[in-house]
């Protein structure tokens, strides 16, 4: 049993919104994209890989791929076909060149949770109180964090922040990043674009999620936290409690 709920918002900068996400309960797969590129462009690279993965999960049941290895083949299968499908897009219609999205997305299988990620979307997990992020951003300021050549703290404003070194349509092949979490009674996943970790401190998102509320009401304390924050970006979040 699992609570659910899901925002998505514009924030205050931008004029339209790029990110996109999906929920498909019966099969407990939770989705979020944030799309980039020129024009509208960003927006049809998110809807199209949301669309598309929803779709292929319709077609191939996720339930029939048994044990961890199955499981993890499944999603990289399924993101090497959403990568091709947003490569075919941008090199078929000229509005669409060069656009690309990033790709978070739970599978919650019994006490467990695959996280599959490709980009700076990230999955956090809240429990007892401590904030736990899952996922690793694929950005350029990372991988300077990564080599000792950037703190964490200089990375929030710098300038080359917002570059990002992986993502479906970026490349004509890309491996996401899986991840494998057990899970326990009152966790709370968080799946969200960078309008919200770019926005809003750990220690906020933190509080937050241990305010008890229902998960509606915290992912429209985040969006609203965000936007007080300065509302930079698209804000999207997928709240997901055991």
């Amino acid at each position: 049993m699992v609570q659910v709920g899901f925002k998505s918002d514009r924030g205050l900068k931008r004029k339209n919104n790029e990110d996109s996400c999906f929920v498909i309960p019966e099969d407990k797969i939770y989705i979020v994209a944030d799309g980039v590129g020129g024009n509208n462009s960003g927006e049809v690279a998110s809807r199209s890989a949301v669309s598309f993965v929803a779709d292929y999960i319709k077609k191939n049941p996720v339930k029939l791929a048994k044990g961890r290895e199955e499981i993890k083949n499944y999603f990289i299968k399924c993101i090497d076909e959403a990568n091709s499908l947003i490569c075919s897009l941008s090199r078929d219609n000229a509005e669409n060149q060069g656009m690309a999205t990033t790709l978070v997305l739970a599978y919650v299988i019994r006490r467990k949770a695959y996280i599959v990620n490709i980009g700076d979307s990230r999955a956090y997990l809240m429990r007892n109180g401590n904030l736990i992020q899952i996922t690793e951003d694929h950005t350029y300021v990372n991988t300077l964090i990564k080599s000792g050549a950037l703190t964490e703290d200089a990375a929030r404003n710098h300038s080359k922040r917002h570059i990002i070194t992986r993502a479906l349509g970026g490349e004509d092949a890309v491996e996401p990043d899986i991840f494998e979490v057990k899970l326990m009674k009152d966790d709370i996943l968080l799946l969200c674009t960078d309008g919200l970790h770019g926005e809003v401190e750990d220690s906020k998102i933190c509080e937050i999620l241990a305010s008890g509320q229902q998960m509606s009401e915290l992912c429209n304390q985040l969006i609203t936290r965000a936007n007080r924050s300065g509302g930079n970006d698209n804000i999207t979040v997928v709240c997901v409690k055991m």
